[in-house]
């Protein structure tokens, strides 16, 4: 028997995380698809009260560059003062930053508090996997079933925002995305104070000098500098391109390189990426995935709107399959993880995707009726459970448990920079409004993005079968 069936068998003796750890640990991680995608039904109103103006772009790129930046830092921050510290800290600025939404009286303080709500919600989903980890590692279980719950209560929810943002915003109005926050908050706080005790998870005593280190300051400056100019220059392209941008961009991007590859506690620890490259080819693959993965929930929503002349209410409840085949595809997928490893389960995730955007580049979109449009919105919910599912098992198996809170946090990280990538895509295939011919060249795009992906996942030779870690 080779080593991984016989770490598997064991693995499969072994107890689960209970749910009482995983539960309430995912509560706190539904903030983050939540106020990503609710945005995309309520930014039609938000335009309307502030002006269409460039600056509403912002309101959606602002968090995930505030999140890119984070995540990986929040990571590295539950290890050094404690995971759910971190956790519980995080959850204070999502409460902080949803107050300061509320009460916005520009678009630009609508931006600083979504930017609030970004760093609050990053630091969930790294600290809960260590957390997850951590326990599992002192009490001998599997953490496989934990993951599900995470990647259910993550990116389940994804393709539910849409669908709750609709209610929300056509019975109270775009602020509802902004206060909705808080009762989760709350829940999420009494559960995992309560339940999440899970004994030592990082935690030490470190001077102010010492943390500042730790956290290479600099580095995250320098990546912060590299992913707003990489920003700036992709929405540029559509309108006026800021040409100057790309020699700043390469000369920054040398910079962080360079810094990061003589620092002693690196931001981004590029030399132990160049080491993995199974994480490496993990983190460009999610990049691919999750810039799709946005096109769909920030295109049809909006294309719903404009095109179709649906109302919030109504384009959210179209959305409702994409959460619906969402959550029965990531439980689905965790037993194809299990029983056939993550090849096949990327192959289903991939193979899923480029049907879904082919459908979507060839219906009548216009005409179609409305049974077909929530067919193909299904379609488009099998993606997320199964590219999620064998990504995510694929990083924490070739991670250490002092490693995956940072490694999860670069995930996300990833997926954040998709997500503002998304955004550039449909700029460049759809424009402001988004109407029929925008949506299928959107579909084409996310075809292709599978095809590419399909080809990687096949031709990979660092993925291997790693279902023991699952």
């Amino acid at each position: 028997m080779s080593a991984t069936f016989a770490d598997t068998a064991v693995a499969q003796k072994s107890p689960s995380v209970p749910f009482r750890v995983s539960g309430s640990v995912a509560t706190g991680s539904i903030l983050q698809p939540l106020n990503s995608s609710m945005i995309a039904v309520a930014i039609v109103g938000i335009a309307a009260q502030f002006g269409s103006s460039s600056g509403i772009t912002w309101v959606i790129s602002a968090l995930y560059i505030a999140t890119a930046v984070t995540a990986p830092m929040a990571g590295k921050l539950g290890a050094l003062l404690g995971a759910r510290k971190v956790y519980l800290g995080g959850l204070a600025l999502v409460a902080l930053g949803s107050v300061a939404g509320l009460l916005a009286p520009t678009v630009g303080w609508l931006i600083f508090s979504r930017i609030l709500v970004g760093i609050g919600t990053a630091t969930q989903y790294p600290n809960a996997m260590t957390m997850i980890r951590g326990y599992a590692e002192r009490h001998g279980a599997q953490p496989r079933t934990a993951i599900t719950t995470l990647a259910i209560c993550s990116q389940g929810v994804v393709a539910l925002g849409p669908t709750l943002g609709g209610l929300l915003v056509g019975a109270f109005g775009w602020q509802s995305i902004m206060w909705i926050n808080l009762p989760i908050v709350a829940f999420s706080a009494v559960a995992v104070t309560k339940f999440a005790n899970v004994g030592f998870v990082g935690g030490m005593s470190v001077s102010r000098r010492q943390l500042v280190h730790a956290l290479d300051v600099v580095g995250v400056l320098l990546f912060l500098a590299l992913v707003s100019s990489t920003m700036l220059f992709l929405l540029s392209i559509t309108t006026d391109p800021v040409w100057w941008l790309i020699p700043v961009w390469a000369l920054v991007l040398a910079l962080f390189v360079q810094w990061e590859r003589r620092a002693g506690e690196p931001f981004i620890d590029v030399r132990a990426l160049a080491r993995n490259r199974a994480l490496t080819a993990t983190l460009a693959r999610t990049l691919l995935t999750y810039t799709a993965f946005y096109c769909v929930f920030f295109g049809i929503p909006q294309w719903l709107q404009y095109s179709r002349g649906m109302g919030a209410t109504e384009a959210g409840l179209t959305m409702l399959p994409v959460a619906v085949v969402g959550i029965g595809s990531t439980l689905l997928a965790s037993r194809t993880y299990r029983r056939h490893g993550v090849r096949r389960t990327l192959t289903i995730g991939t193979c899923a995707l480029l049907v879904g955007g082919v459908l979507l580049a060839s219906v009548e979109s216009s005409t179609a009726p409305i049974v077909v449009l929530l067919m193909v919105a299904a379609v488009l919910g099998i993606p997320n459970g199964f590219n999620n599912i064998g990504n995510q098992n694929l990083i924490s198996s070739v991670t250490s448990v002092e490693e995956v809170g940072t490694a999860i946090g670069m995930y996300r990280t990833v997926q954040y920079i998709g997500a503002n990538l998304s955004a550039v895509v449909l700029q460049t295939t759809a424009g402001h409004v988004i109407g029929d011919d925008g949506l299928h060249r959107t579909g084409w795009f996310i075809a292709i993005t599978g095809v590419l992906l399909l080809a990687g996942v096949l031709m990979s030779r660092n993925m291997g079968d790693r279902r023991s870690a699952a």
